[in-house]
């Protein structure tokens, strides 16, 4: 049996096989392609790792690797999150979401949903949707 080594551990860690029980309707069909889906990203995952080893100078470490990179998903998720706070309370007419519900969704309290997003998150989603908030003057509401 061949060796196993930390780039088969972290295959293992972060593209983990299906089973039977992860099916929400027991359909094989479907539980054989999501094991040929995951068998292609376990073969893709490791060949990068491995081929970024081999080319790097040695001072690669492919778990601190793969910490950095899911750090970086984090910021990514939270930025998104932010965003799209931001967007249902600031731009959506006539009314905004209710603080509550974002709250919910974004599994935050009301108050940290209030002040989660910023200026500069409100002028992004601007950018990217081509359209400005809606006028607050009178939104005095705390909902």
């Amino acid at each position: 049996m061949a060796k196993r080594d930390m780039i088969d551990d972290l295959v293992d860690i972060l593209y983990p096989w299906p089973e039977a029980d992860d099916l929400v309707d027991g359909d094989e069909d479907a539980l054989d392609a999501w094991r040929d889906d995951v068998a292609g990203q376990r073969r893709e995952f490791e060949q990068t790792l491995r081929l970024t080893e081999e080319h790097a100078d040695g001072d690669y470490d492919p778990v601190l690797t793969e910490i950095n990179a899911a750090q970086r998903e984090i910021r990514a998720a939270e930025a998104r999150k932010r965003m799209l706070v931001a967007y249902g309370r600031e731009f959506i007419k006539p009314q905004p979401y209710q603080l509550k519900d974002l709250a919910a969704a974004a599994g935050m309290s009301i108050s940290g949903t209030r002040s989660s997003y910023t200026v500069e998150d409100i002028a992004a989603v601007a950018r990217r949707i081509g359209r400005q908030p809606r006028f607050r003057a009178e939104d005095t509401s705390t909902d």
